[in-house]
């Protein structure tokens, strides 16, 4: 009877850990980056160039380019400000509230695409010198999440729907206000930027665990 009540706990504790295990989810950090529309890659590089895709990203269809760029604010600027593809409809540039301060520019917290009256910012292409202005699309990204619509399912949450997040290591943080983006063409993985990384000790193998207040 001691045997089989053994069997039983491991059997409750394996089912429990397992459950607990597909609960957890990629976490990554995004660095600083830009997003450039057709006008302004026509305007900074040349007409009809086409970026220079170096390294795919782990949202599919992104990716990471070999044209770098710098942005300058009043107080400072910040250099070597990798570009993202593909183009979009309208130029973003994404920093961090650090990098903001150093901009001298009070940037604020938005999804990515929410960027109607945000403030405006310098970019430059340092090899050949051109200038642009967007006079909106400064945002430092709010924290969120890419989920597939089969992982929303699974996780028991929907599009719109804010999250709580705890990551684990060396310095345990839990993230409230985690929006859920839930896509078919998402690879699912929560995003935070380097400042948030940095606060809990982000690595390459951290996950996160959503708890949902249902």
């Amino acid at each position: 009877m001691l045997a089989e009540t053994n069997i039983n706990i491991d059997a409750i504790v394996d089912a429990v850990l397992k459950e607990m295990k597909e609960q957890f989810i990629l976490m990554e950090a995004s660095g600083r980056h830009v997003h450039l529309s057709r006008e302004d890659i026509n305007t900074l590089f040349g007409y009809n160039y086409k970026l220079t895709p170096v390294k795919d990203l782990s949202q599919p269809g992104q990716f990471a380019c070999e044209e770098r760029v710098t942005i300058k604010g009043p107080k400072n600027a910040i250099h070597n400000v990798v570009v993202l593809g593909p183009e979009r409809s309208k130029s973003q540039v994404e920093v961090s509230l650090t990098d903001a301060l150093t901009l001298g520019i009070k940037v604020p917290v938005r999804l990515s695409g929410d960027i109607k009256e945000t403030p405006g910012i310098k970019i430059t292409n340092p090899n050949n010198g051109v200038t642009i202005e967007i006079k909106e699309g400064l945002i430092v990204a709010k924290r969120h999440i890419h989920i597939t619509p089969e992982d929303a399912k699974r996780f028991c949450v929907s599009n719109g729907d804010s999250v709580k997040v705890k990551v684990f290591g060396e310095r345990p943080v839990i993230f409230e206000d985690v929006d859920i983006r839930v896509d078919k063409n998402f690879s699912t993985a929560m995003h935070i930027d380097y400042d948030e990384a940095n606060a809990c000790g982000l690595r390459k193998d951290s996950k996160g665990l959503i708890i949902v207040d249902k």
